[in-house]
């Protein structure tokens, strides 16, 4: 995809509902999966860079004032939903911030309640003894498309199938290779998907490893990923990756 095109969907997807995505995606000739992840991606670093912000206790007070005051067994869990759009903070990292002080006060306590405690809430949201919070908190998490514990498992599974997908690529192209277990089962530290037991050569460049990222890369996601895993990977396998992009 050109930069200018990226751009340009970028600037479209801005203020757009969700139901619109379909028609961004067709407009531009581009998969529905494909605008999701450039849209998630771009939102992800909206929300790194307002993160402060949002957990400053003046805005957790604030945030939990405003659903207080709102809330009643009428309101069919809606109350969240607006306050993350009023606030522009995705709704399921909104549902925690009031799961957690809702927690806070109901133990009396002055320490936060532990992490595992509350992800385990926010997995499983009929497990919130407050009815009317375990209702807003599911409906918060059920329609955030980029947060949160549904979100999670779907890009989990993305990134199983598409590995799957590679490793059928490389079978039909009789290409022979050892995967992550195997490499960790022989004591490699740092592991790609997938490492070529014979090199191949691949537009002008020999090819040692693959890995496969089910994501849009950008220009942010390549840099982070160079740091993060590629420069490892080339300092002890050498030469340069092939990854597939979703």
């Amino acid at each position: 995809m050109k930069l200018a095109v990226y751009k340009e969907i970028l600037k479209r997807l801005q203020g757009r509902e969700r139901e619109e995505f379909t028609g961004i995606a067709q407009h531009y000739r581009v998969s529905l999966h494909t605008l999701m992840s450039i849209y998630s991606q771009d939102y992800q670093k909206k929300m790194k860079k307002t993160h402060q912000r949002h957990h400053s206790l003046e805005a957790i007070d604030d945030y939990f004032q405003r659903y207080q005051a709102r809330i009643s067994p009428d309101t069919m869990g809606t109350v969240l939903l607006r306050i993350a759009k009023e606030v522009d903070l995705a709704p399921s990292l909104l549902a925690k911030i009031i799961l957690e002080r809702h927690l806070a006060l109901q133990a009396a306590e002055s320490e936060p309640p532990a992490r595992s405690y509350v992800n385990q809430l926010l997995k499983d949201p009929c497990q919130i003894p407050d009815p009317v919070l375990a209702n807003e908190v599911q409906q918060c998490i059920l329609n955030d498309c980029v947060y949160g514990p549904v979100v999670d498992s779907i890009r989990h599974s993305v990134g199983f199938e598409y590995e799957n997908k590679l490793k059928r690529i490389l079978e039909d192209k009789g290409i022979a290779f050892i995967g992550e277990d195997v490499m960790r089962a022989k004591g490699y530290d740092k592991t790609p998907d997938f490492k070529l037991e014979v090199p191949i050569a691949v537009d002008g460049h020999v090819v040692n490893w693959v890995e496969s990222k089910a994501s849009f890369g950008d220009e942010f996601s390549h840099r982070t990923y160079l740091r993060d895993q590629f420069w490892s990977y080339w300092n002890r396998y050498h030469h340069v990756e092939y990854f597939l992009i979703g």
